[in-house]
Formats: structure tokens, C-alpha cells, sequence
């Protein structure tokens, strides 16, 4: 049995980590950058669980290790793929 997740948050931002800083994260979400452009995302915990997901924490791992350049995960695909791949956990 499982429980409707929330919607993601979007916050944009541009590629300054300065711009970055200072900003909370709301408990239960976590903090994404997607894109060429940056954009932040605040998604929830619980699709860390998703497959989908977790393959796109693969790939962030494949390519920045754990080192990531931004305060927060950087996944390493473009705004619309991330949001095409999340946008199915809300009808989980």
C-alpha cells in the first residue's frame, strides 16, 4: 500500500553558487541541479526509492563521483529528461 508523494519544488537558478547558498531545503525534500542551465530542484526523499531515479543517481555517480560541483546532487541529464522521468512518481 503506498501514499501519494508530493509534487516537486522548482526554484531556478543560475549556474552561481553564490546564488545557491543560504537557501534552506525544506525537511523531507532534497536538493537537485539539472541542466546546462542549472536549475534547482527540491524533490521529495521518497523518490529516491524509485528506479528511475536511482538509475539518474547512477550516472551522477559515474560522472562526479561524489564530488559534486553544486551544494547539492547534480545529475547529469537535461531539464526535460528529469522532469519526463519524475514526472510518473506522482501517480505512484
Amino acid at each position: 500500500m503506498g501514499f501519494p508523494l508530493l509534487g516537486i519544488r522548482k526554484a531556478s537558478f543560475s549556474a552561481n553558487l553564490a546564488s545557491s547558498k543560504g537557501v534552506n531545503v525544506p525537511k523531507g525534500y532534497l536538493a537537485v541541479y539539472v541542466g546546462d542551465k542549472v536549475k534547482r530542484f527540491l524533490i521529495p526523499i521518497a523518490y529516491l526509492n524509485q528506479p528511475s531515479f536511482q538509475d539518474l543517481l547512477s550516472q551522477a555517480k559515474e560522472e562526479f563521483g561524489y564530488d559534486h560541483p553544486m551544494d547539492g546532487l547534480t545529475i547529469p541529464c537535461t531539464e526535460e529528461s528529469f522532469e519526463n522521468i519524475i514526472s510518473g512518481f506522482n501517480d505512484c
